[in-house]
């Protein structure tokens, strides 16, 4: 890999952008702090209005399409939910972007748009990491595109009456679907390299429908390159 590809990984800015986030979520009384000694994992209450929700929840139904992964890393059955990408230029979807940018305390173009995703009977995602692998095939289009993802942000906007919840299998834990609830975790460890801890599953739906939408960050301007120094 040339050494200039290493830009988009760097560990050392991942550390500095971790330490900010972590001092700003630990600064606001509304976040809750999920203690672990592995991985750093956050709630908020009550994030989204149940406006909020059924807006996001509409916007997923009218844009669902089934869900992919990365060419060279698909398996059979591994991610069976339907996604939606939303568009970036309706406003109440720059307002909900700019709201969870806000809480992290991350300027908001050093993040994806929201990803808005359904979960029916039988569906689910499969234990994965969203931090990107440097060795696939794929990497260098997302070195390109920001490069490393930094922090998670994932809003729950419904309670499917069974079943959906975030599994963390190396932190024997799981998170519950709250209508409006946002949770939030660190990819990275504090030296800024990637955390095998945050190994994580969308569980399978038993009853009901579940919808989230998630958010993430990366080490540079998404969609572009690393940002000057």
């Amino acid at each position: 890999m040339a050494a200039g590809a290493l830009k988009y990984r760097d560990p050392k800015k991942i550390a500095k952008i971790g330490r900010k986030v972590t001092e700003h979520l630990n600064s606001n009384p509304a976040v809750q702090w999920l203690e672990s000694p592995h991985a750093q994992l956050y709630v908020c209450q009550n994030f989204l209005s149940d406006k909020d929700c059924d807006f996001l929840i509409d916007k997923i139904n009218d844009n669902a399409r089934p869900s992919t992964l990365y060419e060279g890393t698909e398996q059979e059955g591994y991610r069976t939910s339907f996604s939606c990408d939303v568009d970036p230029h309706d406003p109440e979807i720059q307002r909900i972007n700019a709201a969870i940018a806000d809480l992290l305390g991350i300027p908001l173009e050093y993040s994806e748009i929201i990803q808005g995703q359904r979960y029916e009977v039988g569906q689910e995602f499969k234990q994965h990491h969203d931090y990107f692998f440097v060795e696939q095939p794929y990497w260098m289009d997302e070195a390109r595109n920001g490069g490393q993802r930094t922090w998670t942000a994932m809003a729950y906007l419904n309670v499917p009456e069974e079943g959906g919840a975030t599994a963390f299998p190396t932190l024997d834990y799981a998170v519950e679907p709250r209508r409006g609830m946002l949770l939030i975790w660190n990819n990275m460890l504090p030296d800024g390299k990637p955390n095998i801890n945050t190994l994580h599953a969308g569980t399978p739906v038993i009853k009901g429908t579940k919808y989230i939408i998630t958010k993430w960050f990366r080490v540079n301007p998404w969609g572009k390159g690393p940002a000057a120094t």
